[in-house]
């Protein structure tokens, strides 16, 4: 439930269109709705979300059989709310979406996602990667934006061994009201993105890269080491940590 739900379903109850006993059995399953397979508690979903934060809980299907994974994303569904899964391999992205008719594939991320009405976006997100190898990572990033409200463009594929290349991003760095700055190896583009825009960077160290990199730890030291002052960094390939900051900090600038 969403506050735009509760207020309609409040609004109902208070002019006369609803009963006591509807609105009671809407709010049943408010804030928290319970998911059982084979009498078992699977998931406890977080329905009041919505309300607090302004987008509801998020689903992240690693590490969850696929039993239980789909009978949480059916009755996340059932709330009507928008809804977003992350982290599903190639084959768990099909097997959902042949399932579930509701749902897309969110670009070249790992996720899928139901957005009940499609909004204009506002503000202006900048997602950047260094290599192609990263645009898993930020593709999560800039969908997770997306479905928060913003308006987001991507540029991918400059990193520093070819730093030329990000100066053909002269407008997107000019323009966007925050950045989310994606990165594996040495970690080194957030960095040179802080030092030439001055808005607030959203670094994210992929596990990208040999030997030691130690499956992103090298990125993620370097980037926490940056010393461009408006550089900030969430872990290790979590794009959706940044998107959903970046989606935030967006929201507050476009007023």
């Amino acid at each position: 439930m969403n506050t735009e739900q509760l207020q309609h379903l409040l609004t109902a109850l208070a002019e006369g269109r609803a009963t006591v006993e509807e609105t009671m059995g809407r709010l049943q399953r408010f804030p928290m709705d319970v998911v059982l397979r084979q009498g078992q508690v699977v998931a406890r979903i977080d329905t009041h979300r919505a309300v607090r934060h302004g987008f509801p809980e998020v689903i992240l299907a690693q590490g969850k059989r696929y039993a239980d994974l789909r009978v949480v994303v059916e009755r996340a569904l059932g709330h009507g709310t928008d809804l977003l899964i992350t982290r599903l391999s190639g084959k768990r992205r099909r097997r959902l979406c042949a399932e579930f008719a509701d749902l897309r594939v969110a670009g070249q991320s790992r996720c899928v996602y139901r957005q009940v009405e499609e909004r204009a976006g506002i503000g202006l997100v900048g997602v950047l990667c260094a290599g192609t190898s990263d645009i898993a990572v930020a593709e999560e990033a800039a969908w997770v934006a997306r479905l928060l409200g913003a308006r987001v463009e991507c540029f991918y594929d400059a990193g520093v061994a070819g730093l030329h290349r990000l100066l053909s991003a002269g407008e997107l760095l000019r323009s966007a009201q925050v950045f989310v700055v994606v990165a594996g190896m040495e970690g080194a583009l957030p960095s040179v993105v802080g030092g030439l825009v001055d808005k607030p960077v959203i670094a994210v160290p992929t596990s990208v890269g040999y030997g030691a990199s130690w499956q992103g730890v090298s990125a993620l030291l370097g980037m926490l080491n940056s010393c461009a002052a408006n550089v900030t960094v969430v872990n290790i390939d979590n794009g959706f940590g940044a998107g959903y900051v970046a989606g935030l900090i967006n929201r507050g600038a476009a007023g």
